[in-house]
C-alpha cells in the first residue's frame, strides 16, 4: 500500500522573517493564525478518512510556521504516538534543546527537517543572524535523541553557486538527507535568476559531488523532477518498455499523493502555488480529492511542453515554479532546458 503526504501547517507562528516565506511575503501585515486542539482533532480524523477510501497510509509532514511554536503542540504529539501515525517535522533549529529532542523521538518523530540556503552570510541573509550556525550546531543534538535529520535547500539566484559547498558541509556534519528545491518567486517578483543552463550545470555539479560523496552515509534526494530529465540524458535512467495506460508513474505530486492544509483549514494542491482547492474544516478531504477543482491539476495534457514529451509521465518539471513566472500551472518549466 502507497503513502499519501500530508503537508500538514498547524501554525504560522515563527521567529524567523525568510526572505522566500509564503506567509510573509510582500512586506504585509500578517493576521497569525493556528489550529485550534478541536481543529487539529477534525483535520487529523479527515485525512484518515480519505487515506481509508483511496486506500493509501497516511504520512504527516508537520510544520508551520514553526510547528513547536503552537500552542497546543504536544497535545498534537499525544495524538500521533496514540494512533502510530508515521510523521517529520519541518521547522527551525532555535527550539531544539536536547530535552525537546529527546521528548521528540519519543512521541514518535522519525526526522526533523532542517534549512540551510547558503553559507554563513548568504544563509543569515536569507533568514536570521545565527541561525546558519544554529542549524549545524542541531544536526548533532538530534542525532544525540536518535533523530534523522534531513536539510533543505532552497535554490535561487543568490546562493546558486554555493551549493556545492552546502553539500559539503551537509556531509562533514552527518545529516542524514539532503535535498534542494527550487526557489519560487513571489509577489512582483517574477524572476529567480537562473537560466536552464544554469541550473543545468548546478545538476551536473552536484551530481559529481553526489559522486563524491557515495558512501558517506548521506543520502541525496533527487527532489527536483528535473532531475529525471538530467539523468535521461546521461542514460541513468529508461522509460521502461511496458507501459500502463494513463498511469502517471513519477514526477511532481501536487493532487496525486500529496495535499497540503493550512492553519484555517484551506486545503492547497500545492503549498507553493496559489491552489486552494478546498477547506478541511468545512469539507471531506475525500470529496476535495476526488473533486473538480483538484481534478484541474491532473489534466496532464494540457501542459504546454511537457504534453509533448516522452518523460511527461516521470517528470513535468515543477508546475508551481512556472505559475510563479506565468500565472499558468500548465506553462513550461522555465528551467527546463530540453528543447
Amino acid at each position: 500500500m502507497e503513502y499519501f503526504a500530508f503537508q500538514w501547517h498547524i501554525t504560522d507562528r515563527c521567529d524567523q522573517r525568510c526572505r522566500h516565506c509564503y506567509i510573509f511575503s510582500g512586506n504585509k501585515p500578517v493576521r497569525i493564525r493556528e489550529m485550534s486542539r478541536t481543529e487539529i482533532e477534525s483535520v487529523f480524523d479527515n485525512c484518515l478518512d480519505m487515506c481509508r477510501k483511496i486506500n493509501r497510509i497516511p504520512y504527516f509532514y508537520i510544520t508551520g510556521g514553526d510547528p513547536i511554536l503552537h500552542s497546543r503542540f504536544w497535545d498534537l504529539m499525544t495524538l500521533l504516538k496514540t494512533t502510530g501515525i508515521r510523521f517529520t517535522l519541518l521547522g527551525n533549529p532555535f527550539h531544539l534543546t536536547g530535552d525537546v529532542c529527546r521528548r521528540l523521538k519519543e512521541y514518535g518523530c522519525e526526522r526533523y527537517q532542517l534549512s540551510i540556503d547558503g553559507l554563513r552570510e548568504t544563509h543569515d541573509s536569507i533568514r536570521r543572524p545565527g541561525s546558519f550556525d544554529a542549524t549545524l550546531d542541531k544536526i548533532k543534538v538530534l542525532h544525540g535523541a536518535g533523530i534523522r535529520c534531513a536539510v533543505m535547500t532552497t535554490v535561487s539566484g543568490i546562493n546558486v553557486d554555493e551549493i556545492p559547498g552546502i553539500i559539503d558541509l551537509v556531509v562533514k556534519h552527518k545529516a542524514d538527507v539532503f535535498a534542494f528545491a527550487r526557489y519560487c518567486p513571489a509577489g512582483t517578483e517574477k524572476s529567480a535568476g537562473l537560466t536552464p543552463q544554469r541550473y543545468r550545470d548546478l545538476l551536473e555539479a552536484c551530481w559529481q559531488k553526489f559522486g563524491q560523496y557515495r558512501d558517506c552515509g548521506t543520502n541525496f534526494n533527487l527532489k527536483d523532477h528535473l532531475w529525471t530529465l538530467f539523468l535521461y540524458e546521461k542514460k541513468r535512467f529508461r522509460i521502461p518498455e511496458e507501459l500502463e495506460d494513463n498511469v502517471i508513474y513519477e514526477g511532481c505530486s501536487c493532487a496525486n499523493n500529496h495535499l497540503t492544509i493550512l492553519p484555517k483549514g484551506e486545503v492547497y494542491a500545492c503549498r507553493r502555488m496559489e491552489s486552494m482547492i478546498g477547506n478541511a474544516f468545512r469539507e471531506k478531504l475525500f470529496n476535495i480529492f476526488m473533486g473538480e477543482k483538484t481534478d484541474a491539476y491532473r489534466h496532464y495534457d494540457k501542459f504546454e511542453k511537457c504534453a509533448g514529451c516522452e518523460l511527461k509521465r516521470f517528470c513535468r518539471g515543477c508546475p508551481a515554479v512556472a505559475y510563479s513566472y506565468t500565472g499558468n500551472f500548465y506553462a513550461a518549466d522555465p528551467q527546463c532546458w530540453k528543447q
